[in-house]
């Protein structure tokens, strides 16, 4: 329960009462996950002030304030030219998977992002891009850190820190791909594989446990099907057994490797 609400219009002002223990603090994006049932009591940081909305692209890189909307974003590449970004197309799916159209309107980036667990398309998403997100202290000291790193941090909880910023790349090949019950359900397996112009290839599974897992980073297209399997050797629970998420893991990370072949 929400006891009390602040809207500061400086940044330090945010980060001293997010700092707070009590009562505890949250920083307040869209609500979608602040504003489920529960009995704690808490009190909210409402960030719409702090210019945290903007949406940029350089040569190299597209960047997303911390509470811009999925909505927001997937119009951002809605808008975009099909030339301008090879993975266009399949994000804008994995966007689409993430959520309904409905909770699309309110969900931040970075409340999506803190609040997910391994089923999140979107962040399963910007694991393969490798994504770095800027990330401040309440001593005002900005650190950008990759997106892997940041969920055992965050899970753990961040006290007196606020994200700024992502960062994803713009000139590489994304494709992402998905096993579900239907095209509307979450994942049972879903696969996201990144390719840079140097050739490197990243590959990131979710479907199962506390937050999506990467399991592939190298030169070598050869070996992502076994590691794709490997990986998932154990993501047994009451939606799948860890062999079928195994096999389902594998066929989907080859499929994601001849999409960005023949693109």
């Amino acid at each position: 329960m929400i006891i009390e609400y602040h809207r500061p219009k400086e940044l330090k002002e945010a980060l001293e009462l997010i700092g707070r223990s009590n009562p505890r603090t949250y920083p307040l994006g869209g609500g979608s996950s602040i504003n489920q049932p529960g009995d704690e009591e808490f009190a909210v940081v409402d960030l719409q002030d702090l210019n945290l909305n903007q949406l940029q692209k350089n040569q190299n890189s597209f960047f997303f304030g911390a509470k811009v909307t999925l909505q927001n974003l997937l119009d951002f590449f809605t808008g975009l030219e099909p030339d301008s970004f090879a993975g266009k197309s399949e994000l804008e799916k994995a966007i689409r998977h993430e959520a309904s159209f409905n909770l699309r309107q309110v969900a931040s980036i970075a409340g999506t992002v803190v609040s997910a667990d391994g089923r999140s398309a979107f962040v399963t998403s910007l694991l393969a891009l490798d994504a770095v997100v800027k990330v401040i202290s309440q001593d005002g000291e900005a650190e950008r850190i990759n997106i892997g790193d940041l969920f055992p941090l965050w899970k753990k909880g961040n006290r007196g820190k606020l994200i700024l910023e992502f960062e994803i790349p713009n000139n590489t090949n994304f494709v992402y791909q998905f096993v579900a019950r239907t095209p509307a359900d979450l994942p049972i397996v879903c696969c996201a594989v990144n390719k840079w112009p140097s050739n490197r290839i990243r590959g990131a599974l979710g479907g199962y446990g506390d937050y999506p897992k990467m399991f592939f980073d190298g030169t070598d297209e050869g070996g992502i099907q076994i590691a794709a399997e490997d990986a998932y050797s154990q993501a047994n629970d009451h939606w799948a057994s860890s062999e079928y998420r195994s096999q389902i893991a594998g066929m989907l990370a080859k499929r994601c490797v001849n999409l960005i072949s023949v693109s």
